[in-house]
């Protein structure tokens, strides 16, 4: 085919709904776009119908997107993880050229992109992961985007990025280059599990004002509401006000007529196993993914709510509005806590990889666009522009006082739910981080002697890093050193 073909500035795999958002926010911003589908009668469909009377054009094969792009070729995926995504690049290969790019805008497990990445950088194709958030509107308007890959890539796909990403209150764009290999789909899975925590801090504090304070879906939508004008602001504040105060057509809150069974697709179980594999304490991911894996169990529930006693004639006896604002404060410093894990986690992954990852950069990409975008992240934004080493995001300043400031109110809510017999697995986790971290001594070392006791484990003593003894525990022998005893 003729260079002339060659007229469009990007290629796009993939018509479902966020594909053609995507494909449709490249044209506003004044990009080419070539569309395709493995099942081509869409593509003709979708320039006939959502497309119509724009730039973007169609291919009905792998070989004439190929020829339509210019160069370097730039082809972005948006097809389900997994096989299909290796399938599509095995029949691009053929129609690329070494400097062509290949994007998979998919929620890929990062060891998949790691390998990708290597694997192509063989072939001389340049392989991009990048992290898309923000859900169908976001992919129409504005996502956030978290590319990652091979850095040659960025220079290319950078205008198109930032002019369809989401803007920040500042105008800056919700995208910039993530890191090398997986990093991109690395920070979306990190990114996903705390989504995962944000939204059951949520349903905990629902669950508390509705079970243990007798408060109505209406007056809650109120709270929320003024929460989103406060510290809280964020984007699942602000729909969780909306769904609260929605009507089913009765005109009863539909809220309450739906099913207590959360669904999940991967992403947040994907964060904890990680952090199990990297020794990283995300504990608030963790107890977020069980307290799903819990609902889901309901008839198990169902049978246990009539045998299994808990809690009885106890109401809350203290003043609402106070505790109100409590939840409020527990809220947010568990939210600090949510995101400092995420972040120990991502500085863990980046060592073990050799990434360079941009801390005050990730958090400037989900400010706006993303499910977890909130103002809050303004302040870690600064925190890791202040301080580009910082060790823990409860080591700034503005995290460390605000932490402080929150805990009484904290501790009275986890307290007071477990007197109520209320469940708050990821408020409590949290505060139960923030207890174990600012404890010097934590009770390990009985732990450390128990495996002595029973496994010959060895342990160290105080004051003797590095050297590690057996105690004969159930004799007279004292102390041997770990090389002794093993001889």
């Amino acid at each position: 085919m003729s260079s002339q073909q060659a007229v469009a500035d990007i290629g796009l795999i993939g018509l479902a709904v966020m594909g053609q958002n995507l494909i449709l926010n490249m044209n506003d911003n004044g990009f080419v776009v070539c569309a395709f589908n493995r099942t081509v009668s869409k593509v003709d469909h979708f320039l006939q119908n959502e497309a119509k009377g724009t730039n973007i054009i169609g291919a009905h094969s792998v070989e004439e997107l190929c020829a339509k792009l210019k160069r370097p070729r730039k082809v972005m995926m948006l097809v389900k993880a997994g096989s299909a995504v290796d399938d599509f690049i095995e029949t691009l290969l053929p129609h690329l050229e070494p400097g062509d790019i290949i994007i998979d805008g998919g929620n890929s497990h990062f060891p998949d992109t790691n390998r990708r990445s290597k694997e192509l950088e063989k072939k001389g194709i340049l392989f991009v992961g990048s992290g898309v958030s923000g859900g169908e509107e976001g992919a129409r308007y504005g996502p956030s985007l978290m590319p990652g890959g091979n850095p040659k890539a960025w220079p290319e796909i950078k205008p198109i990025f930032q002019a369809i990403a989401a803007k920040a209150p500042d105008g800056q764009p919700c995208c910039d280059w993530v890191g090398e290999d997986g990093a991109g789909h690395y920070v979306k899975m990190v990114h996903n599990g705390i989504e995962y925590g944000d939204m059951q801090l949520i349903s905990e504090v629902y669950h508390i004002m509705k079970e243990g304070l007798d408060i109505n879906d209406d007056e809650m939508a109120d709270i929320f509401e003024a929460w989103n004008k406060e510290e809280l602001d964020s984007f699942l504040i602000e729909i969780t006000r909306d769904i609260l105060r929605y009507k089913d057509t009765d005109g009863t809150p539909l809220l309450e007529k739906i099913l207590d069974k959360a669904g999940q697709k991967g992403t947040g179980k994907w964060t904890a196993i990680d952090s199990l594999d990297r020794g990283i304490p995300v504990t608030l991911i963790g107890e977020a993914v069980y307290a799903r894996c819990l609902s889901s169990l309901k008839d198990e529930r169902t049978r246990a709510s009539k045998i299994l006693s808990g809690p009885t004639n106890v109401k809350f006896q203290g003043d609402k509005k106070t505790f109100v604002s409590q939840l409020g404060s527990a809220l947010y410093a568990s939210k600090i806590v949510s995101y400092a894990q995420g972040f120990m986690l991502m500085r863990q992954a980046a060592e073990d990889f050799g990434w360079n990852l941009n801390y005050a950069g990730i958090a400037l990409m989900w400010r706006g666009g993303c499910i977890i975008r909130s103002a809050f992240l303004g302040q870690i934004k600064d925190a890791y522009t202040n301080n580009t080493k910082l060790e823990n995001l409860l080591f700034d300043p503005f995290f460390q006082e605000a932490a402080a400031k929150a805990q009484d109110a904290w501790r009275a809510v986890v307290g007071t739910s477990a007197t109520l017999g209320i469940p708050t697995p990821t408020l409590s986790t949290a505060l139960s981080f923030y207890d174990g971290l600012r404890h010097e001594r934590l009770p390990a070392n009985l732990i450390q002697a128990q495996r002595d006791y029973f496994g010959a484990h060895t342990y160290e003593r105080l004051g003797e890093p590095g050297k590690f003894v057996h105690t004969n525990w159930t004799g007279t022998g004292g102390n041997v050193s770990a090389s002794t005893y093993q001889a």
